[in-house]
């Protein structure tokens, strides 16, 4: 992969549980990496679910070079907009 397209800074982001101490566990977003991304929005669409507030849908592509830790219950933070990993 050139190195021209990826031109956007993503933080990738693990889900891990870790105890409390007292018996139970929490869940907390654990950065992985800060990589070099090409970014790229397909579509996007607004839903409005049972009268509540509408929420915005987008899918996108996000390129990155080939890592081994990366998979499908990761996400990827650009900006303030989080992004959910759907497929590796």
């Amino acid at each position: 992969m050139k190195a021209g397209p990826l031109n956007s800074r993503v933080l990738l982001q693990r889900l891990v549980e870790t105890p409390t101490g007292t018996g139970g566990t929490t869940q907390a977003w654990v950065d992985i990496a800060q990589v070099w991304a090409h970014l790229r929005h397909q579509s996007g669409m607004e839903v409005v679910r049972s009268a509540a507030v509408p929420v915005s849908l987008v899918k996108a592509s996000i390129r990155i070079r080939f890592r081994e830790d990366i998979d499908a219950t990761c996400r990827a933070v650009y900006g303030s907009t989080v992004y959910s990993i759907l497929a590796v």
